[in-house]
């Protein structure tokens, strides 16, 4: 079992929270009212994750987010965030947060993110802290359209990371899940062309649709292509898709982008938000991701 630790003020929001994540039986749930409730239970018995809103009164989500990364560098924290509290959530993100699910999309995407954070966080913790002499690395990846093979990249790149020495635990697992998301969007939304907008509305015909194309030409004969550029000073990761790209700008313009480009924003969102540097093709269907060494990332009690 899996201690996962729910951290929110409203009795409403944290039963809901209980409900959706008691779906997968290999969580064991604690709760918390408020952040200071949630540090000192971490003090008594740290959990393996912390779910938490981002509002809250005495010790709200930031500084929740803040404490943990550093004292407990090895537990992801995955963000709950209400609409408007985008720009709270860029900075808990950015102050060490894994992810983030709107309040909106609970149902649809909370287990899949603690899911894929945790898988992240705990591949392997003792053996990733292991160096090895390597300074430079570069090689790449020709993906089928194979949701299974996601993962495994993404924990492969960690230790890839891992052993050049780009940055510490932390922040490792920051770039797989930025890695993740810019995988998936290549596969779901570039390769095989299924919107963000029917996911939402109907996770059976989404799913059923991913399978169909998987099979079904012009989407079958599609790559995703992954160039690794690798140094103790950056890592760098170029995701490439073959199909028609997309309105990367959209939702940065004046003006709330709609439907598919609004929900696409948070994956960018987030993206960027874990990463010192995301960049587009002109076309849309490449993406690049760059995460750089700064000595100021490594927490209190582990070496660079």
């Amino acid at each position: 079992m899996t201690s996962v630790l729910v951290v929110d003020d409203s009795q409403v929001d944290l039963r809901v929270v209980g409900e959706v994540l008691s779906k997968d039986t290999n969580l064991e749930l604690d709760y918390a009212t408020n952040g200071a409730e949630a540090l000192a239970k971490m003090e008594r018995s740290p959990s393996e994750l912390v779910v938490t809103d981002l509002v809250m009164p005495e010790v709200d989500g930031l500084e929740l987010v803040r404490v943990v990364t550093k004292k407990w560098p090895l537990v992801p924290v995955v963000l709950i965030t209400s609409q408007g509290n985008e720009e709270i959530a860029i900075q808990a993100l950015q102050q060490g947060a894994a992810s983030y699910v709107p309040k909106h999309g609970l149902a649809g995407n909370l287990v899949d993110t603690v899911q894929s954070v945790l898988a992240l966080s705990q591949r392997k913790r003792g053996h990733i802290e292991l160096m090895e002499y390597m300074t430079e690395n570069e090689f790449a990846f020709v993906l089928d359209n194979d949701p299974a093979l996601i993962e495994p990249l993404a924990a492969n790149l960690q230790d890839e990371v891992a052993r050049i020495g780009v940055c510490p635990l932390p922040q490792r697992t920051r770039i797989g899940v930025a890695l993740e998301e810019a995988l998936k969007n290549a596969l779901y939304h570039g390769n095989l062309e299924v919107g963000y907008e029917l996911r939402e509305t109907d996770k059976a015909a989404y799913d059923a649709l991913v399978a169909q194309r998987r099979g079904q030409p012009p989407y079958c004969d599609r790559r995703v292509r992954v160039d690794v550029k690798l140094s103790r000073d950056e890592a760098r990761f170029v995701v490439r898709d073959e199909g028609a790209g997309f309105d990367h700008a959209a939702f940065c313009r004046s003006g709330e982008p709609e439907g598919d480009e609004k929900l696409r924003g948070r994956g960018i969102l987030l993206m960027r938000s874990l990463m010192d540097e995301v960049n587009y093709s002109d076309a849309g269907n490449e993406v690049t991701l760059v995460k750089r060494r700064h000595s100021e990332d490594v927490p209190e009690n582990e070496d660079s």
